[in-house]
């Protein structure tokens, strides 16, 4: 999900970089992110981050970039539509 949405060649280090920034800010994202054997490209098993659906959302809402964008507005509007439903 993070090489589709931040776009960037080096996914892996991208990822490595925004769990650390994450964790400068005081999000305890890093330590709720589990890990998984899961096959890989060269079809040997790899431990990959794995996280539930709201851990995902705050990845999403964390990564600047144009394909990350529609997904933000979304979570905006549905924001704004519970908000509005609980007042």
């Amino acid at each position: 999900m993070v090489a589709i949405l931040a776009n960037n060649n080096r996914p892996r280090k991208y990822w490595n970089d925004l769990k650390k920034k994450l964790k400068e800010e005081g999000s305890e994202l890093s330590e709720k992110i589990g890990q998984l054997k899961m096959a890989a490209q060269d079809g040997k098993n790899k431990l990959t981050d794995v996280a539930d659906t709201k851990q995902l959302l705050r990845i999403i809402q964390s990564i600047p970039s144009p394909n990350a964008e529609p997904f933000k507005q979304w979570l905006a509007k549905v924001g704004s539509e519970r908000l509005d439903e609980t007042q």
